[in-house]
């Protein structure tokens, strides 16, 4: 799960897909924490991909960086707990000019279940589970 999390923090960037309906949606993302041995992301509640991951929590993720690309899949979990989103926004201290531990939109969401898997054009994908 290290090597996920210092792939997507390195790239700076990643692609977060869920569903909406029958139509897939696609949007960047830039926040990635790993905490207590969890790999979490954040949004907001009152954005389209907080409803779509309610409705339907399984998500992929995409980033690429160096000629290469991560794919990760699996369920995205609510977690609640103020000290996570704190966690979250102290590291995205840029997040605190829209977001707060209690400001009821902060959500903090982490993968279970997933899949990552490693690629590139010059060898074999590595895949791992956590």
């Amino acid at each position: 799960m290290e090597r996920v999390y210092n792939f997507l923090k390195e790239a700076g960037t990643y692609y977060l897909a869920t569903v909406e309906g029958d139509q897939p949606r696609v949007r960047p993302f830039g926040t990635i924490l790993l905490y207590e041995g969890r790999l979490y992301i954040q949004t907001g509640k009152s954005k389209k991909v907080s409803g779509q991951l309610a409705a339907n929590p399984k998500a992929e993720i995409c980033a690429y960086k160096d000629g290469e690309w991560l794919r990760v899949s699996g369920t995205l979990v609510e977690d609640d707990r103020r000290e996570v989103k704190t966690a979250m926004l102290d590291a995205y201290p840029n997040l605190r000019g829209a977001y707060s531990e209690d400001d009821g939109n902060t959500q903090v969401w982490y993968l279970e279940r997933a899949t990552a898997t490693f690629c590139s054009f010059t060898r074999e994908p590595e895949t791992t589970t956590f």
